[in-house]
Parts: C-alpha cells; structure tokens; sequence
C-alpha cells in the first residue's frame, strides 16, 4: 500500500506543473568503473566473432550518462571512436538498439524524427508517433537538438514533408504554445472548450478542425483530460469516437494518438508494442524504439499498464516475438517480467 500512495502522490504532483514523474527500467548502476566496461568492450569486439553477449550485459543496463563515460574511456584507451567500433562489429537488428542506446533520448527522437522524413516518401506513423506523445518540454529540447544535429528547423522540415490540416495540427504541435497545468481548475474553461469541439465537429456538418488543433495543442494536459470528460453530457459520443467519424486518415490517428495519450500514455505505447509484435513479422522498427526511447522514461510504468490490458507481460511477449541477439537486448532493457 505504501508504493501504492507514493504513487499517486506522484501523479498528483506533476499536475502542478513539475516534471512527470519517471519510471525508467534502466537506471544507474552501482559501483560503475567506466574504463573497466570499456576495456571489456574492446575485449568483446576483438574476440573472433564478436562478443555480443558481453556487449549487451553492458550497455544495456547502463544510463546513458554511463553509456557516454564508457565512450569516453574507451577513446582514452583504444585511441578509437566506440560507436564506430560498435558499428563496424554489430550487424542487422541489435546494432540498431546499441547505436540508440548511445545517443540521449532527445538525440534519439531526433534522428527519429529525422529519418522519418528522410528520401522519398514519408513515414507518417513514427512522425506521429514521435510529435502526438512528447510533452512541450520535450518537443522544445528536440527542436533544439534536431537544429543542433542537422542544422535545419525541425518545423521547416515538418512543413515540407507534410500537407493540409495534418499538416497544420504537427507544426500546431511542434510550435509548443501549450498552457503549463495549473493548481486552479477553470470549470468554465473547461465547459467552453468541450461546447466548442462538439460544436466543431459532431454538431455541424463538415468539420472545423482549426477549432480542434488549437484546443488540442495549446491547452494543459489535465485541463484537456477534464474537457474530454465534460464533453460527454454535450455529445452523444465520447472524444475518440468523434474523432473516428469527423477525420481520416494520418490526421485521424493524430487526433487519436494525442487523446489516448492524454489519457493514459504508457497505456498507449503498451497498445503500440502490442500491434507491432503481434503484426506478421514483428514492426521491429516500432518495437525498438519505443523500447529504447522509452527505458530511461516510463518504461516500467508501460511494463504494467501491459500487463493489465494484454494479461501477457510485455516480457514474456518480448520473448516470444522476437530472437537472437535482438530479443536478448530488448529483454535486458525491459528489466525484468511481470
């Protein structure tokens, strides 16, 4: 019972405008000696046929602040860059979730973001996967850092690849004009806004999706928690269900991705997992990143929520829809069953 109070008290917490609590199932390890696990990866990477195994024990179960220690000895050491020496000794899938696990997260959903929009054709799901889930704090510190790696907006390169109200709602997003939560709760805010998205979309014919956006992308996350609440005794039909009728497309699962997120987002990414491995052919692309842009966040918190909707751990369907090297990883950043 007490984690359990401790818990909620958390939760309750980070509406006052803190930073959400973390749930991370990588944490620092103990009685860390950086150039001891660089010298055991270069052990492992002249071993003839690679020692994949030792690679794994080690980075996965280090932060990646000890991840960048390790580097850094490692470079101190051997003379030689260790991510270049990860690449040139790892292959297919596990290379993908090692070279992830060296960048920091905000790097990550970077370079995410960036290969998404990348050559011909856009990857619409990961944009927004990406963009509909992070918070403004976090979509303020990958603007920077999408600057900072590829020396160009990230909003410019949104605008480009994309068109129309989705289009529109992505930048909407991107731009962060989000309202901080507040400890006082405006119960005629909250009545206006649900009056205006039902009279936005279900009331009328047509949908006035500006209205949509801009409450969406700037209103506080419990402020919007409470509007979908209130917005049942207006419409005969809950937010998602609108949502369904009055859009298609890519813009309807933005729509849909940002509600479910509001509500319950380690629920929403334990659903995601869920798709992805039971697909035909593991989307192994989804699987590993949200596994690796989520273990220092809230992974553990996504570990239970999964549990409880699939009555599977997401362990044992890690285990199951995954091998080799590649499962072994994912399991080691999944941090235990449930």
């Amino acid at each position: 019972m007490a984690l359990v109070s401790e818990f909620l008290g958390q939760l309750t917490l980070s509406y006052g405008g803190e930073k959400e609590p973390k749930f991370p199932t990588v944490v620092p390890v103990r009685d860390f000696d950086p150039a001891k696990d660089a010298a055991r990866i270069e052990t492992a990477i002249k071993t003839k046929g690679v020692d994949e195994q030792t690679i794994i024990d080690i980075l996965t179960r280090r932060t990646y602040d000890q991840r960048r220690e390790i580097a850094f000895e490692y470079e101190k050491i051997v003379k030689k860059d260790m991510i270049t020496a990860l690449k040139g000794s790892l292959s297919g899938s596990l290379e993908t979730v090692i070279l992830g696990l060296m960048k920091s997260t905000t790097q990550y959903d970077a370079s995410e973001l960036k290969v998404s929009m990348k050559g011909l054709g856009t990857d619409e799901e990961s944009l927004i996967e990406i963009v509909c889930s992070r918070t403004s704090d976090e979509l303020a510190e990958i603007k920077m850092i999408y600057k900072d790696m590829f020396k160009k907006e990230l909003e410019k390169d949104v605008a480009g690849d994309t068109s129309g109200n989705f289009a529109k709602l992505l930048l909407a997003l991107v731009q962060t004009k989000r309202d901080e939560p507040s400890n006082v709760v405006d119960y005629e805010k909250i009545d206006h806004d649900a009056r205006a998205l039902y009279e936005a979309g279900v009331k009328k014919k047509g949908t006035d999706v500006a209205t949509w956006i801009s409450i969406m992308s700037e209103r506080s996350v419990p402020h919007l928690q409470r509007v979908f609440d209130r917005y049942k005794s207006y419409s005969p039909f809950d937010m998602k269900e609108s949502i369904k009728k009055e859009v298609k497309g890519d813009l309807e699962k933005s729509f849909l991705t940002l509600v479910e997120c509001f509500e319950n987002k380690q629920l929403y990414f334990a659903n995601r997992l869920n798709e992805a491995m039971k697909s035909k052919g593991a989307k192994e692309k989804v699987v590993t990143r949200i596994i690796v842009s989520r273990c220092e966040v809230d992974l553990m918190k996504i570990r239970t929520e999964f549990k409880k909707q699939h009555g599977k751990s997401l362990y044992q369907t890690i285990f199951e829809h995954t091998k080799g090297d590649y499962q072994k990883a994912l399991l080691s950043l999944c941090g235990g069953d449930d």
